[in-house]
């Protein structure tokens, strides 16, 4: 394929221009705010050129990187879109605001506000092109931005007014690998694909991972035409340029985990020459090597407008007068992904990424939806059950350890968990406290699990709830950290947990107890009676446990009462349940196919419905014999 170049010396074509104060000595700051514009592709790594990558085809983001600033430590918070963007356009964590599962519509605080809303008020006009998915209810675009739409540009700001403008390509979105390109029309080679050593190689793999570098390469070449444009437009010399991915991606095992292939992302900054004092390093062409995360943008674009950083933003601003020291962490989440439960957080340095996983019970490749549609996990799924996989293909169809630790210089493919090497301790004890350290700090809502929490809060924002002084954050904490390391010596202090007046502590109390599975069978009396607590999210985890230790009839009354549950959430915990205990009778079949009959609608959009219909599915329940219509 062939790529026109950009007029001039730089990716922007810009004139070499050097402002100097009377002393001679230092950039002189212009009196007029610089123009931002944010270019933003969805679902890909750093498989570009500049960061390395040999296979890409990335002509514009090489040239991009080679005149600007290419950071090699940014990272997505949550390692899929709507979480991620919610960060973003707050600034605070997801889930300390109570949006960390992926879609979830729960209230924003009013404390909080919009990067772009400050913008606006200092003058900026603000474009959105067109990407919303903010994960929350309270936010309308319509009234935070100038415009947000398809059509949504900088060019209708008013003369002379500064502009923020946002455009977002989906070119690169998972979905681009969903239906098979034939052969013929590929660009890049799948026998000459580089694999990871988690991937095993079939031929789906490797079409997927050629077909989505054609993608990469076309997001590059859209990239290259919106620089074009502002080149174009005469705008070039004003106006920072950031790119930036939304999470990492976009194969089986890189979207929706806290790894570096579905947290870390390219990130390329232009800043001309006119707004020198904004160089993150001496001299264009660097690499910049400080860690920054989405969570830093929102008060790195209010510091670059001289606009005080509000006290509840949680991130750091990397330029403009208020850019701070080098953080020494950058922190990842991760919560239900659609209609599947996990819960991690991870903690990352310069060389180390640290993984908690508070659900070490389930594998990692749960079932999903949306991810199945892609011929390359069906196959890597395939070839497992077929013995084909060698250990570390095999290790995504497993349950998982309760702390992971990786070595990321040396093991960039995260595949040689350190964690229980005694000679990474101090750094595994470093990184676990760092990781407690913050989700106190931030007030994360994800320990209080999501059906429970929705019907705690009501119509209260949970940033709020988390905030009012009800919440022993501490103590449930505390109670999860001692739930998931899986240790029998803790028995009775997990039972006594399932009689605490937190229903968070008795939850993780029940999580404990189905952790240790027949190891727990003393506290089986305890588990029998949690089996009528209040909170739904206890009676399944109770119930998951007590299946698994021979309790089948119980257990399944429990989770069908659940399933009659108001909370949409609280029947998906439950389904969730009923699928991995892989448990199949007629009262099971009756229960979900009623649960389906009751619902208004059947839809792909309530999480519920998917987890159902997987079931029913399994089963080989025909939907049409019950009168059940799916809107798929």
């Amino acid at each position: 394929m062939k790529f026109k170049s950009f007029s001039g010396n730089s990716v922007l074509g810009l004139a070499a221009i050097t402002t100097l104060s009377l002393s001679g000595c230092q950039e002189q700051v212009p009196d007029e705010l610089p123009n931002i514009l944010w270019l933003v592709s969805e679902d890909n790594s750093a498989l570009l050129g500049c960061y390395g990558d040999d296979f890409a085809t990335t002509p514009y983001l090489d040239k991009m990187a080679s005149d600007g600033f290419l950071y090699t430590h940014t990272y997505a918070n949550a390692p899929v879109c709507a979480p991620a963007r919610n960060t973003i356009i707050t600034g605070i964590y997801a889930n300390s605001g109570g949006n960390q599962h992926m879609r979830s519509r729960y209230a924003k605080s009013e404390v909080v506000r919009t990067y772009p809303e400050f913008l606006r008020e200092a003058g900026y006009y603000c474009t959105n092109n067109a990407k919303t998915d903010y994960n929350t209810s309270s936010i309308d675009p319509g009234s935070i931005w100038d415009e947000s739409s398809g059509t949504a540009h900088y060019r209708n700001r008013e003369p002379g007014q500064p502009f923020f403008a946002v455009f977002n390509t989906n070119i690169s979105h998972e979905s681009s690998i969903h239906d098979s390109i034939p052969m013929e029309e590929l660009r890049h080679d799948p026998d000459e694909v580089p694999l990871p050593p988690y991937h095993p190689d079939t031929p789906a793999m490797r079409h997927d991972w050629a077909q989505y570098y054609d993608k990469i390469e076309e997001m590059d070449s859209w990239v290259g035409e919106k620089l074009r444009e502002l080149e174009e437009a005469g705008l070039a010399e004003n106006t920072i340029v950031f790119y930036y991915a939304d999470h990492g991606g976009v194969l089986a095992r890189s979207k929706r985990y806290v790894y570096e292939t579905g947290t870390h992302v390219p990130f390329i900054l232009h800043v001309p020459e006119k707004y020198r004092h904004l160089f993150p390093a001496e001299q264009p062409g660097s690499e910049v090597n400080r860690l920054v995360s989405f969570v830093d943008l929102a008060p790195t674009l209010l510091s670059i407008a001289g606009i005080p950083v509000p006290e509840y933003m949680q991130g750091s601003a990397f330029l403009g007068d208020q850019k701070t020291d080098d953080p020494e962490y950058a922190y990842m989440f991760r919560g239900r992904m659609d209609e599947r439960y996990d819960m991690s957080r991870s903690v990352r340095d310069h060389k180390y990424r640290y993984i908690h996983n508070y659900m070490p019970y389930r594998v990692y490749g749960q079932p999903l939806d949306y991810l199945w549609r892609a011929p390359s996990i069906r196959s890597w799924e395939q070839a497992y059950l077929n013995g084909e996989c060698n250990e570390i293909q095999s290790v995504f169809w497993n349950t998982k350890p309760v702390e992971e630790l990786y070595d990321t210089e040396n093991d960039p493919w995260e595949v040689n968990n350190l964690a229980g090497n005694p000679a990474y301790r101090d750094v595994l004890v470093r990184l676990r406290d760092a990781n407690k350290e913050w989700v106190i700090s931030i007030n994360d809502s994800g320990f209080i699990p999501e059906a429970d929490l929705g019907d705690r809060t009501g119509d209260m924002s949970t940033y709020d709830y988390m905030r009012s002084g009800r919440v022993n954050l501490q103590e449930i904490i505390d109670a999860a950290e001692l739930a998931t390391l899986g240790r029998s010596e803790y028995l009775e202090q997990l039972q006594s947990f399932l009689e605490s007046n937190e229903s968070a502590v008795r939850y993780w109390g029940a999580t404990g107890l189905l952790i240790l599975g027949e190891r727990a069978a003393p506290a089986k009396e305890s588990l029998l009676c949690a089996l009528s607590d209040e909170s739904a999210n206890v009676v399944t985890v109770a119930a998951e446990a007590l299946y698994n230790m021979g309790e089948q009839a119980e257990a399944e009354k429990a989770l069908l009462r659940v399933l009659q549950d108001p909370n949409e959430f609280a029947r998906c915990h439950a389904l969730n349940a009923i699928d991995c205990i892989e448990a199949e009778t007629p009262e099971l079949r009756t229960g979900v196919v009623n649960m389906l009959k009751e619902l208004p609608e059947l839809t792909r959009s309530d999480y519920d419905v998917r987890a159902a219909k997987r079931l029913i599915d399994k089963w080989g329940v025909k939907a049409e014999d019950y009168d059940i219509e799916f809107i798929w």
